[in-house]
């Protein structure tokens, strides 16, 4: 099988300091893939390394088989990887509706009906959004704008999407409906790579994952391996 991301030998820096070192990892057409690991560990410089966010000082990165080392974030969003930043990061004083605009900031004007359309499968995917589509989105709960901003990385129609810790902030019910929303995301069509505290949550959904020590990928194996291994909860539990 041709692997849909492939990185190999990853090396992160901020500054003098080594945040992530020699990591490698992959993800195939249509798995959900997880890094766990505790806070500081370099998951999510991994991820930021994949968007283009920060530069990678070592190693590269490809996407369907394309090397993307260098490219900026939105000529990799048009290539077909879209990030769910960690914090959300949405627009508060814009709409539902305006938000979900922003996210299809690539879709030329000619294509107006696109993005209506697409409006229309995020609503479907989370109805709420729907109801709430002239609201301001700063006015949603913790829960909803974690849906609205999977919505708006949803509406370039990724071919991997990439999520940094979406459980982050939410109460327990709507941990449960993101992950319900992230299987039925994955079983449409779109892969996903995901960052994500919650690691007995994650270890639910996957195929494969990822466990990160101090910088460094220390486990990596199928879903049931990871949950055997004594190592990964010594890890989790620092």
């Amino acid at each position: 099988m041709n692997k849909l991301l492939e990185v190999n030998n990853l090396t992160v820096f901020y500054g003098t300091v080594r945040a992530l070192e020699k990591a490698s990892f992959y993800v195939n057409p249509g798995e959900i893939v997880v890094m766990i690991g505790p806070n500081g560990a370099g998951k999510s410089t991994a991820l930021k390394a994949v968007c283009g966010l920060i530069s990678a000082k070592e190693g590269g990165i490809q996407f369907q088989g394309k090397d993307i080392k260098g490219w900026s974030p939105d000529l990799l969003v048009k290539k077909g990887l879209s990030l769910v930043p960690e914090g959300r990061r949405i627009f508060s004083t814009m709409t539902v509706q305006e938000n979900l605009e922003m996210g299809g900031f690539t879709i030329s004007n000619k294509e107006k009906t696109l993005i209506k359309e697409r409006q229309e499968r995020v609503f479907k995917n989370f109805p709420i959004l729907g109801e709430r589509k002239k609201q301001e989105a700063g006015t949603l709960s913790s829960g909803e704008q974690q849906m609205l901003a999977i919505g708006r990385a949803l509406m370039l129609e990724p071919k991997l999407l990439m999520l940094d810790e979406p459980s982050l902030g939410l109460s327990p019910n709507y941990v449960d409906v993101v992950f319900e929303k992230l299987q039925e995301i994955n079983k449409a069509g779109t892969a996903i790579l995901l960052v994500e505290q919650n690691a007995s949550k994650a270890l639910e959904i996957c195929q494969r994952g990822y466990a990160f020590e101090i910088g460094t990928i220390a486990i990596e194996g199928s879903r049931e391996s990871l949950l055997k291994d004594e190592r990964v909860k010594k890890i989790l539990i620092g």
